[in-house]
């Protein structure tokens, strides 16, 4: 489940090596500038968490709250929905949630964009948000979209997807659990509009 064409965020787009050892550096090169920053509303790192859900359980001693069955997570502009979701809190306050979906069904993550009426949509077999890092990471068969207002603008698809909201930075990364065959990363960009040019004036 995000004015005139804004200097666009960073993407790192990778392919899974065939090679089991292969430094972290060089899974991050290759960043391009294909998607417009400033994400995430930034405000909703401060909202309170609700959730509703089937089942709960709650333990207090290691502030762990595990929900099962249609579950549904909203914090801000943040909805979360998953087939079983697991909440910590730190001691210092902050949130970190674990989602899954269902066997036949990715789970969902939809968070509105700060400052205008975009949208971005995330679907994977798993989600992770850390309310301390202010990150979401969308794990196999990943899949994100944005939307302004209710039109798809953007789609990209790979085996992992993350976005941070403090570095404004998203990452891909291709492999055997990509959600584009064979393994690959695929996206679909769509230009902004130009804005209109005002009419000449004569002197």
């Amino acid at each position: 489940m995000i004015p005139d064409f804004p200097p666009r965020l960073p993407l790192a787009i990778v392919r899974r090596p065939r090679r089991a050892a292969v430094p972290a550096a060089a899974l991050l090169a290759g960043l391009l500038t294909l998607l417009p920053p400033a994400w995430g509303d930034k405000a909703d790192r401060n909202q309170p968490l609700s959730f509703a859900a089937d089942t709960a359980r709650v333990d207090e001693l290691k502030q762990l709250n595990i929900l099962s069955g249609n579950v549904e997570i909203t914090k801000g502009s943040i909805v979360i929905r998953a087939d079983r979701v697991e909440v910590r809190q730190s001691p210092e306050g902050y949130q970190h949630a674990v989602a899954t979906g269902w066997p036949t069904k990715r789970a969902y993550f939809r968070q509105k964009r700060d400052g205008s009426d975009e949208y971005l949509e995330g679907e994977a077999e798993k989600l992770e948000y850390d309310g301390r890092s202010d990150t979401v990471r969308l794990l196999n068969q990943a899949v994100m979209r944005r939307f302004r207002g209710n039109t798809l603008a953007d789609e990209v698809s790979g085996s992992t997807i993350s976005y941070d909201n403090t570095t404004e930075v998203f990452q891909v990364v291709g492999g055997p659990a990509s959600a584009a065959a064979p393994g690959r990363v695929r996206g679909v960009l769509t230009p902004r509009e130009a804005p209109a040019s005002a009419p000449a004036t004569r002197p």
